[in-house]
């Protein structure tokens, strides 16, 4: 994709459509500064005509209406200006990226200006334009399996109005990050969406792999079930019992800084499908399963926005991957299992298996002395019950960790909610077998589930997040999100020594 910084249009004959942001109280007094006072009256008339009042998510396409300027002009509504803010603003993007995808536009001419108030920055505004652009490309296409899908839409060329030459270079900057977090988006929709006999265990570890070709700052690590049984992973290895698929642990590290800076460690679930093992699921949407190595996703697509983006610092993924089914040689609930850490584990319900996979790589990743570790997993259904499918749970053991994240879900608006990891809770995970077991009483699911993580974590700086409700939607929209990809590439460029 193309894309420009200009003032305004000053050469006629303009092929391309116009997007246009119009506050409810109708005034196009904004639009004065790329958009000259002919068109500014036809724009007002055709207003008028349409009855088009300016609510938020509304729209009016404008035809031939505006002399030789535009092909079409494009209004978006804003809604009440004293309201508008940065929630409003990515919707009113959402619904310019909607109308791009369903009207085919290749060539556009934005004017940010119409779109901001005073409370919005224009860095931010420009990195989550490109995020929403850069992204409406998304389509499943694995022609394989689908075979009478469409061909991707894209946009040709975007060119952003109300800008100087001065703003181009630094504008740039964020509309990379963007195109960045964008692209990482994609992969982890993709290995999301794909379905379970083709996205194994061993197809993630290749995908992976892929990322190291494109950058030399990335190196992969794929361990098979000898090397981890060797280093005593006997949780994660428990998992993959019953299945044929042989679970894998993938290490990618991005190397961008001295050797000697701490990582972030970013520590994924890949679960490729969940039945349940022994502990089956019910069949009603088990189909949805195929979403439980999200989490693993998430982790691919921010190492590929941090390669992309060529950041200074060191990164490190982790992702733990393994295909939970039942069959005669399947772990049994009640069975007991001794981790990486030598803490023995009573698996009292297979489909608590998600903590299984990750206790151990969290072990695995103290090797790498991180400055911070973050896992990310589709743990609990209780997280549904919490948060619905609006934000993703938080719980960590440092404070200061938590609110880093906080801060960034507010400036990616890729949002989480932080519930407590009290002392309280761990006695839920007392065994009369072992020195914990897997799963807690009847309630608090997500913080008991946490609790069981937290008890590989204590010598180092760690959040868990819970995007069980997140990772994907259902329904008519059904499919996997991509995130909490935004919200790891914001948290990674805040902590980054050169953004």
């Amino acid at each position: 994709m193309q894309y420009n910084f200009i003032n305004n249009i000053t050469s006629n004959g303009v092929k391309g459509s116009a997007i246009l942001g119009i506050f409810s109280d109708l005034s196009v007094n904004s639009l004065s500064k790329s958009i000259n006072a002919t068109n500014l009256k036809k724009i007002k008339a055709a207003i008028k005509k349409s009855g088009f009042g300016g609510k938020i998510n509304e729209k009016l396409c404008i035809y031939e209406s505006v002399g030789s300027k535009f092909e079409k002009v494009y209004l978006i509504g804003l809604g009440d200006k004293k309201e508008y803010n940065e929630k409003k603003f990515i919707q009113a993007v959402k619904m310019f990226s909607k109308i791009c995808k369903s009207e085919l536009l290749e060539n556009i001419y934005f004017d940010v200006n119409s779109f901001l108030s005073i409370n919005i920055d224009k860095n931010w505004a420009i990195r989550n334009i490109s995020i929403q652009v850069n992204g409406v490309d998304y389509l499943y296409n694995e022609t394989k399996y689908k075979t009478k899908n469409k061909s991707n839409y894209q946009i040709k060329k975007i060119n952003f109005l109300s800008f100087n030459a001065n703003d181009s270079k630094k504008l740039k900057k964020y509309f990379l990050q963007g195109k960045a977090i964008a692209n990482g988006i994609k992969h982890a929709k993709k290995l999301g969406d794909l379905p379970s006999n083709i996205c194994t265990p061993t197809y993630l570890s290749k995908y992976a792999t892929t990322l190291s070709k494109k950058s030399k700052k990335i190196s992969v690590k794929v361990h098979s079930e000898k090397e981890m049984k060797a280093m005593g992973m006997n949780c994660l290895l428990s998992v993959g019992n019953g299945s044929k698929e042989p679970s894998k642990l993938i290490t990618i590290k991005y190397n961008g800084s001295n050797k000697n800076d701490k990582p972030i460690v970013l520590v994924g679930k890949g679960i490729t499908f969940d039945t349940g093992g022994i502990s089956i699921k019910p069949s009603n949407a088990m189909d949805e399963m195929k979403y439980d190595m999200c989490g693993a996703a998430s982790v691919i697509g921010t190492l590929s926005a941090v390669s992309e983006l060529n950041l200074n610092m060191n990164v490190v993924g982790v992702i733990a991957a393994a295909e939970n089914m039942p069959s005669g040689s399947a772990t049994n609930p009640g069975d007991v299992v001794t981790t990486m850490s030598k803490q023995t584990v009573e698996i009292l319900n297979t489909d608590a298996e998600g903590r299984l996979v990750l206790c151990d790589a969290l072990t695995y990743i103290a090797r790498f002395k991180p400055k911070h570790v973050i896992d990310i997993a589709t743990l609990t259904g209780a997280v549904l019950v919490a948060l619905g499918k609006v934000a993703s749970g938080v719980l960590s053991n440092d404070d200061k960790l938590t609110q880093k994240l906080i801060a960034s879900s507010k400036i990616s608006h890729d949002y989480i909610w932080e519930l407590p990891l009290w002392d309280e809770f761990q006695s839920e995970l007392d065994s009369n077998f072992a020195d914990i077991a897997n799963i807690g009483k009847r309630y608090a699911g997500t913080i008991t589930a946490a609790c069981f993580l937290s008890r590989f974590t204590e010598d180092y700086s760690w959040a868990h997040l819970d995007i069980a409700g997140t990772a994907w939607n259902e329904g008519s929209d059904k499919g996997a999100t991509g995130r909490p990809v935004s919200l790891l590439t914001h948290f990674i460029l805040e902590n980054a020594k050169s953004l």
